[in-house]
């Protein structure tokens, strides 16, 4: 991998990242673009103990644009986006509208290929494992700036989750305390340590292995599971069998079968739909029916929208060991057709209600496999 590091025209950092160690990356930005200005800070929820980012200046960013005017596809015909090059493997830089900025933390932006019309099951397992590359280099930078609590890569897929820019993209967040999510995550690790002397990572993973039915995909080094008690209708969470605390602790041997395992189970979620009825109550969306549509209605449904997540071990954690990396995978589609909305309980209390039993999930997605 060659990584080269430049500036926009507005001054944030762009970094491309390469499979090949002879490209030669000169183009420079030249967009007159004043220098970006943020409003960002973070305010204390005193009741809930929670941090909130305020950033007014997001209201501004850009929004579905059309193809031909993607900020995240190369710079071709005069046509200058946020990438000066023509082409690029994998590009990384710093969000024009951030979240998080300044002593706030940080933003950036992952392209993980040019091609406008791929998502990341597209990829070839060389392309994923570069960007597999790019998280983990981001995430050993970005835990050296001062006042980093958490690193967090994660993808955003659809415009039902939210997306407005349609290219292949995911982003890292660099928040400047502990995400309220890794908090509970932690106090469930010390309970359960302080009760039975063991790591309760372990004791999920062994647990889930040992039963059975909600596995999905199993590797020598990775296992993708549907968990058992899913928040979401269709739920993967994939670990790495040796437990880590970040990325940057993954060996050699886990890191090359990582690709074959995420990508299968990307691919599978894009066919889970696919060949179900699209309005009715049975199509795996409750009690595990077989309500089939005979004819392949759905099988040219939309893509299925997605949340990817990295959950890494906070930076400054006094005993980081105990956390297991892993990745969370989720869709808000409970069936064809139909989105699972967080309405009263889930926002109001959150307290999830689930239409789909774990079991079935990971039945589904068993039979979508890869011939």
């Amino acid at each position: 991998m060659k990584k080269t590091a430049t500036r926009l025209a507005d001054g944030r950092e762009l970094i491309y990242y390469d499979a090949s160690d002879d490209v030669v990356r000169d183009a420079l930005d030249q967009r007159p673009l004043d220098p970006v200005a943020t409003a960002a800070e973070i305010r204390h929820d005193r009741l809930l103990g929670d941090s909130v980012a305020i950033a007014s200046h997001r209201q501004g960013r850009t929004y579905h644009p059309p193809a031909d005017e993607c900020p995240l596809c190369p710079s071709r015909d005069g046509r200058r986006s946020e990438i000066p090059a023509a082409d690029y493997d994998v590009a990384v830089f710093e969000n024009r509208f951030p979240s998080l900025a300044g002593e706030h933390g940080r933003c950036e932006v992952v392209c993980f290929t040019s091609d406008h019309d791929a998502s990341f099951a597209d990829l070839t397992e060389g392309q994923a494992a570069l960007v597999l590359e790019a998280w983990t280099d981001r995430t050993a930078e970005l835990s050296q700036l001062p006042g980093v609590q958490q690193v967090f890569c994660f993808e955003n897929r659809g415009a039902e989750i939210g997306v407005t820019l349609g290219h292949p993209h995911g982003q890292i967040y660099a928040y400047p305390f502990v995400t309220p999510r890794t908090e509970r995550m932690l106090a469930s690790l010390a309970a359960h340590r302080a009760a039975t002397g063991r790591n309760l990572f372990d004791d999920v993973l062994a647990d889930e292995l040992a039963d059975g039915r909600r596995i999905v995909l199993e590797g020598e080094h990775w296992v993708a599971f549907v968990p058992y008690a899913a928040h979401w209708p269709y739920e993967v969470h994939l670990y790495p069998k040796r437990r880590v605390p970040d990325l940057l602790a993954l060996d050699d041997a886990a890191r090359t079968e990582f690709p074959q395992i995420y990508l299968e189970v990307l691919r599978r979620f894009d066919r889970i739909f696919a060949g179900w009825d699209g309005g009715g109550g049975a199509a795996r969306d409750g009690g595990g029916g077989a309500a089939r549509d005979g004819g392949g209605g759905a099988a040219g449904a939309a893509p299925t929208p997605y949340i990817s997540a990295w959950h890494q071990a906070p930076v400054r954690a006094a005993d980081r060991s105990r956390f297991a990396l892993h990745l969370e995978l989720f869709t808000i589609r409970r069936t064809s057709g139909k989105l699972k909305f967080l309405a009263g309980s889930e926002s109001g209390m959150n307290v999830f209600i689930n239409d789909v039993p774990p079991e079935a999930a990971a039945d589904r997605l068993r039979e979508v496999a890869s011939e």
